[in-house]
């Protein structure tokens, strides 16, 4: 056998043997959707409709803007951070703070209306978060962020919209 392709077989037996581990170190959370949640499925036709292209891919398709491109990232007013999809309320401006990642992070969500599910794409798992009443992917989650929580909900500037509070 070639030793190129000896190694090689090493190196996936390897990787094999690691991915038991590695899922396993990825935060698992027993999220469900709240029952006042009807959800909503649109063809994708009506998405492309209702979503710019850079939102649809990265709601419909699972994408990922650039780091340190949204404006959200470093938005500091009070107000609510909605999906762009459904406008459903996901995060709150008492829920954010600055990651230094280059994307909106939050340390907690809205209960209910986030769900999760094993993400494979890079290779490494990963926890992907997605709006429970549309599915449109938002971001991932990772075990690196602030007290209370420990939680750092890394979400896509694009995939939200932000209503600042009203004064008064």
């Amino acid at each position: 056998m070639k030793r190129r392709i000896f190694l090689g077989l090493l190196g996936i037996g390897g990787l094999a043997g690691a991915m038991p581990g590695l899922v396993s170190a990825r935060p698992k959370l027993d999220l469900a959707r709240a029952p006042d949640i009807e959800p909503l499925a649109l063809s994708e036709a009506e998405w492309r409709e209702r979503l710019s292209e850079a939102r649809f891919e990265i709601l419909r398709e699972g994408g990922t803007e650039p780091s340190f491109s949204s404006p959200l990232d470093k938005e500091t007013r009070d107000g609510e951070y909605r999906c762009a999809g459904c406008d459903l309320l996901l995060f709150t401006s008492d829920m954010k703070y600055d990651s230094g990642t280059g994307w909106p992070s939050f340390f907690t969500h809205v209960e209910g209306h986030l769900l999760t599910e094993l993400d494979l794409v890079m290779l490494i798992p990963r926890t992907e978060y997605h709006c429970a009443r549309c599915g449109g992917h938002q971001g991932h989650v990772f075990e690196d962020g602030p007290e209370p929580t420990g939680l750092r909900w890394c979400n896509n500037g694009l995939a939200l919209r932000f209503v600042p509070a009203t004064s008064g």
